[in-house]
């Protein structure tokens, strides 16, 4: 018998910073680096950690909406989320304290299904309620606009 899911996990990752501008993240069994592109001091294997914040946005926007989907019992044929932010660079640059870096950003969410609108509407409902990663941003300060585009099956 399975027993029940923790609610409260600590989470580790570890990292080790060979320069100034990479970061290389180990957890689980997985690597990842994160990095500057060249023209801004990096050696561009990697995602910025910016980038690397709005890519964590997508990829919790494409698990959430598929488990919530899953529950509301739509089918999700395909499913991509494209995303555009609006950023303040000041901060990075050095040039003044940013309290909210990040504006707005826009989530393209584009979905292939067959499910009858109703379905959808809460799929569209739920997500920004079940996304840790949306919760986070938004409650940064951020407006996260959500378009979707839904194509029948």
């Amino acid at each position: 018998m399975a027993g029940k899911a923790k609610t409260v996990v600590t989470m580790k990752l570890e990292a080790s910073c060979p320069s100034h501008s990479r970061t290389d993240v180990m957890t689980r069994d997985v690597e990842t680096v994160i990095d500057e592109p060249i023209e801004r001091g990096g050696t561009n294997l990697g995602l910025s950690p910016t980038e690397t914040l709005l890519a964590a946005l997508q990829g919790c926007t494409n698990t959430i909406l598929s488990k919530v989907a899953h529950s509301h019992g739509v089918d999700v044929v395909a499913l991509s989320v494209d995303l555009e932010a609006k950023f303040d660079r000041r901060g990075v640059v050095l040039d003044a304290e940013v309290e909210v870096p990040f504006p707005e950003i826009k989530l393209f969410i584009n979905l292939t299904t067959s499910a009858d609108a109703a379905s959808i509407e809460k799929v569209k409902t739920d997500l920004p309620r079940f996304c840790p990663v949306s919760k986070v941003i938004r409650h940064s300060g951020t407006v996260v606009e959500e378009i979707s585009t839904i194509t029948r099956h």
